[in-house]
C-alpha cells in the first residue's frame, strides 16, 4: 500500500511540474471595440437590435509620462497602431473607406502618424507582429486623416467606434491626440 501511494504522490508531483505555466501579463493588454458597443453581450441577451458592422481587436500600450508622438513614435514611419500584435479591423459587411470598396473580412491597420495628419493604412496582411513585415503591395486602402488636439491626455491607447449619420467613425485617441477614421456602410 506503501508503495502504491509513493508512486501515485510521484506521478501527480511529476504531472503538475510538467503543466506549463501562464504566460505574464503583458504590460500593453490586448482590447477589443465592436460597432454596435458591447455586441456579444446585446448578443447573449436577445437585445442586439442591429446587425454586428465591425470590430477592432488592438494592444493598449500606455502613455506612462512618455511623449509619444515624435519622440517614442517617430513621425513619417509606419506604426503598428497600438503594441504588439499588429491591430486587426474586421468587417462583417462591404463598406467604403476614402474612394475605396473595402470588401468584408479581416485586415490589419497600420498608421504613419505626422505632426498634423495620420495617414491609415487598411492591409490585407493579418496575423502579424509589429510593422517589421509590412508590404505595402498588401495594402487596400489608404487614407490622410486629419489629427485633432486633446485637452487632456489619455493615459492608454484607445480605439473605439462611435455612429454617425451615414457611417460609423473608428475613433483613436492616445496622448493628446484623436484622429476619426469614418467607414461608410
Amino acid at each position: 500500500m506503501r508503495h502504491l501511494l509513493l508512486v501515485l504522490l510521484v506521478l501527480a508531483s511529476t504531472a503538475a511540474a510538467a503543466q506549463p505555466s501562464p504566460p505574464a501579463v503583458d504590460k500593453s493588454p490586448m482590447d477589443m471595440s465592436y460597432c454596435p458597443d458591447g455586441y456579444p453581450l446585446l448578443k447573449i441577451k436577445d437585445k442586439a437590435a442591429e446587425p454586428l458592422m465591425a470590430r477592432v481587436i488592438y494592444s493598449r500600450p500606455q502613455k506612462n509620462g512618455r511623449a509619444v508622438f515624435g519622440e517614442m513614435l517617430e513621425y513619417d514611419k509606419v506604426w503598428r497602431l497600438g503594441a504588439n500584435e499588429a491591430t486587426e479591423l474586421e468587417l462583417y459587411q462591404n463598406v467604403k473607406i476614402g474612394n475605396a470598396k473595402v470588401k468584408k473580412g479581416r485586415y490589419t491597420l497600420y498608421c504613419i502618424p505626422s505632426v498634423d495628419k495620420w495617414t491609415l493604412i487598411v492591409n490585407k496582411e493579418t496575423d502579424t507582429w509589429g510593422a517589421f513585415k509590412y508590404d505595402e503591395k498588401k495594402d487596400v486602402v489608404r487614407i490622410t486623416l486629419p489629427v485633432e488636439k486633446l485637452e487632456v491626455p489619455v493615459e492608454a491607447f484607445s480605439m473605439m467606434f462611435e455612429k454617425a449619420a451615414k457611417n460609423i467613425n473608428l475613433i483613436i485617441t492616445w496622448d493628446n491626440l484623436k484622429v476619426k477614421l469614418p467607414i461608410y456602410l
